[in-house]
């Protein structure tokens, strides 16, 4: 019987390239990966505003403000029978005068709710605070004379940009009475939501105003800042906010138990008149928070500015503080999707040193089978998290990846000893991932020390192959 003939074995450089193209044929399943978590981020923000549209939005609060219309004359050009023809009319405009100084307290109780298994951050926001009004002595400097305010239709306006959160209503006091509060007629500041009262003042002297309310909302709160100086004293059991906007707080506390913080903003800071005859518009979208100006409705604007005698300037400046979550587990998962090329590669590398070194013979299936298994993991990771939790959901998926490639290795290595060394592979790996996912800061160097371990460790096991020499031919086992 004629005996077949004994197979040639690849040279070691093809070997290096069938797993180079093994790879890059799993670079497709990590990137359906990556789709599916941002799919799920998408059902979470959608679930998340769901929950949101019953209770309240991102909130804005601006005021107090004092609105008194006043009459003066101004200059029209029209056009009669084909020619410019100018006059004089009196139009009725409104004055807006900014407290001297405003001192504020908000007491932040927060709240988790869920739907399904997605949850989200909400807030009832308790803020009281003092303001006192003064018109500047030299009033007729600005365009306006005393004798022309219309007392009789004062306005004192506070506003909360999303008027759903006033489920209590609110207060407001002059020089120690009591004013009847209206609905509407915010500040612009709060894209024209809130509340108002009629005031009866003269202009004369300094007018002290009390307010108070009770705000729900959800993920940031925000404070406007206007007039002489403004102090914002904020505290709150919820161990992770972020500040951000156009001021920062001095020297904030932030614990397990929660947070203080206390702003101080002077005039000079905002570069803003004491009295003004336009308002003062939404805040601008700060570069790390959700977005002050995205949150108010277009319509909302539109009413703040909607009448004649209602013009809105420009931007307004804001202090933000944002509720954010210890663990935003869809941003861990996705960070380490992006390290899932690593994860494959270090396996890859180990089963290739044992095939051209320790001749185990690693057939390409083989190859794919494992890199599969290692894709699996980000999604086992990514199932377990939105139910359990990141951290256990992490345990869970690393241990079972581990214990599956670990016995699979045993088989396609041969020996148990190959295999143990795999799973010790996997351990360092996965524990190696954790660590870069919450030392976000030191991630980058120690990846690179990784590598750099990694690529002595291969050119020392290697230094004795020939990559371009075609290996022995295998002898056919005799029966």
């Amino acid at each position: 019987m004629t005996e077949p003939t004994p197979r040639r074995e690849r040279s070691p450089g093809m070997k290096l390239l069938f797993v180079g193209l093994v790879s890059l044929v799993l670079i497709a399943p990590l990137m359906l990966v990556y789709a599916l978590v941002y799919d799920r981020q998408e059902q979470s923000a959608t679930a998340q505003a769901a929950i949101n549209a019953g209770w309240g939005g991102p909130q804005v609060i601006s005021g107090p403000v004092l609105v008194v219309p006043f009459r003066t004359t101004q200059t029209q050009n029209e056009t009669v029978d084909g020619k410019q023809v100018s006059r004089v009319v009196e139009v009725e405009k409104n004055l807006y005068i900014s407290p001297v100084s405003n001192r504020a307290t908000t007491r932040i109780d927060p709240q988790e709710r869920r739907k399904s298994i997605y949850r989200s951050v909400l807030f009832v926001a308790q803020t009281k605070g003092k303001a006192r009004f003064a018109l500047p002595g030299d009033l007729a400097r600005f365009g306006v004379t005393r004798e022309r305010l219309l007392w009789d239709r004062a306005e004192l306006r506070m506003g909360a940009s999303d008027a759903r959160g006033l489920t209590t209503g609110g207060r407001l006091l002059a020089n120690g009475r009591p004013l009847e509060v209206q609905p509407g007629k915010g500040p612009a500041s709060s894209g024209g939501q809130g509340f108002f009262a009629f005031l009866a003042w003269d202009g004369l002297g300094a007018l002290d105003v009390d307010y108070g309310f009770e705000l729900r909302g959800s993920r940031t709160i925000s404070l406007v800042p206007r007039g002489g100086s403004t102090e914002w004293d904020v505290r709150s059991a919820w161990p992770s906010p972020s500040f951000d906007g156009s001021f920062l707080p001095e020297k904030p506390q932030v614990s397990d138990k929660g947070f203080t913080a206390h702003y101080e903003v002077d005039k000079l800071a905002l570069g803003q008149p004491p009295v003004a005859t336009q308002d003062f518009g939404l805040p601008q979208p700060p570069g790390n928070s959700y977005g002050m100006a995205e949150a108010i409705a277009p319509s909302a604007v539109d009413i703040a500015a909607g009448g004649a005698n209602e013009v809105v300037g420009g931007p307004s400046h804001s202090l933000n503080i944002s509720l954010i979550e210890p663990v935003n587990l869809y941003s861990k998962v996705d960070r380490s999707v992006k390290y899932g090329f690593l994860f494959i590669g270090f396996t890859f590398l180990a089963f290739f040193l044992f095939d051209v070194v320790g001749g185990a013979r690693v057939a390409a299936v083989e190859y794919l089978l494992t890199g599969a298994g290692l894709v699996l993991f980000f999604v086992l990771l990514l199932a377990f998290a939105e139910v359990i939790g990141f951290t256990p959901a992490y345990v869970v998926a690393g241990g079972a990846m581990i214990g599956l490639l670990t016995c699979y290795s045993a088989a396609v290595l041969r020996t148990w000893k190959r295999a143990r060394f795999i799973g010790a592979l996997l351990v360092g790996l996965y524990a190696l991932l954790f660590v870069l996912l919450n030392l976000e800061a030191w991630s980058l160097m120690i990846g690179a020390l990784l590598l750099f371990v990694a690529l002595a460790g291969v050119m020392y096991a290697t230094r004795g192959v020939d990559w371009g020499t075609v290996g022995k031919q295998v002898a056919p086992q005799s029966d």
